[in-house]
């Protein structure tokens, strides 16, 4: 089992806890929060310790990974400081604000020989993976477009100085909290990205940081994608890739939060000019937050690599670097490599 002390006890973290107690390849009995009185109920139903100082967790032998869910511009010197004190680390995203961060996160990891994990739990997903095998087997063709959205109206009830809406936290409005995560698959699809053009307004909500955010992204090697985003809207998730020979796309029936499956379906073009072949399945809830924690300790343990490779992390971040700068200027932007 490996020893995992969670970074921050906020949303996110009071999800991960009790879902890490359910788990076979990982124990977690520490926690680190700066206001521990705050979850002192919480600690106590789970039974885990809390400290209040990361250092403390780092200077621990018997705590052989971190799993950060912290703000955003602290995930860098975070990822530094655990892999140069020998700990595995799992990071909800996005794993680094920049791709000069991205990188030194990345030498600390290799250097110190330790794991590095993300929170894209979207990889996970079994209809997701079944669309990845789709595309990566040539079924489809030639991939040509990603057309995906996330849109979801939970963030209308934060308060407004919570850090998940800040324009320090999170510049172009809805991307780190939910684009982030289709950027990430079509990078899974296409590989690097060449330049993105996108924009960022506040339309329907209070939320000054943006609510509606539109990217194009164009891919070295000539493929697209379209990405929505929206923070004013009730939900709906999509990912589609379309392909010379036919399409596949994934549609969650609910919220990630609560879900309630997916809808999968491929369409194919018909053989000498006969009718399209089209295919529907539904997929039932799967733990893929758990899954990809799990893969992580499996990585950290030596038992498999870990199943999204460093070459993407660091694509994924260049791309949203230069996201970022795009819904500041309102220019295209090329993305740096």
């Amino acid at each position: 089992m490996l020893n995992v002390a969670v970074v921050g006890m906020g949303w996110w973290g009071k999800i991960i806890v009790p879902l890490l107690k359910t788990s076979k390849k990982i124990t977690v009995n520490t926690v680190v929060e700066v206001n521990p009185a705050s979850i002192a109920d919480f600690a106590k139903q789970h039974s885990v310790n809390v400290v209040t100082d990361f250092n403390a967790v780092l200077k621990d032998p018997s705590i052989q990974a971190v799993v950060l869910c912290t703000p955003h511009t602290q995930h860098t010197d975070q990822i530094v400081a655990a892999a140069n004190a020998g700990k595995h680390v799992f990071c909800e995203k996005p794993l680094s604000m920049t791709r000069a961060d991205v990188l030194r996160a990345i030498k600390a990891i290799n250097d110190n020989k330790v794991a590095l994990a993300v929170g894209h739990e979207r990889r996970f997903e079994p209809p997701i993976i079944d669309l990845m095998k789709v595309v990566k087997s040539g079924e489809i063709g030639t991939p040509l477009q990603v057309e995906a959205n996330f849109s979801q109206d939970k963030f209308l009830t934060l308060a407004a100085d919570n850090w998940r809406l800040s324009g320090k936290e999170a510049p172009a409005g809805p991307m780190t909290a939910t684009g982030i995560h289709l950027l990430d698959l079509s990078v899974g699809v296409f590989g690097e990205a060449e330049r993105v053009l996108a924009s960022v307004k506040q339309l329907g909500s209070q939320l000054v940081n943006g609510d509606t955010l539109a990217i194009m992204v164009t891919f070295k090697n000539g493929g697209h994608a379209l990405i929505s985003a929206i923070l004013a809207t009730p939900f709906d998730g999509r990912f589609a890739v379309y392909g010379s020979k036919g399409w596949v796309e994934v549609r969650d029936k609910t919220h990630p939060e609560k879900p309630t499956g997916w809808t999968f379906t491929k369409v194919l073009r018909g053989a000498n000019g006969g009718p399209e072949i089209r295919e529907s399945k539904e997929y039932a809830p799967a733990p893929n937050v758990l899954a990809n924690l799990e893969a992580f300790a499996d990585a950290a343990e030596g038992r498999a690599p870990y199943p999204v490779p460093q070459s993407q992390m660091i694509a994924n971040i260049s791309a949203l670097e230069a996201i970022f700068k795009s819904a500041s200027t309102n220019a295209i932007v090329n993305v740096e490599s």
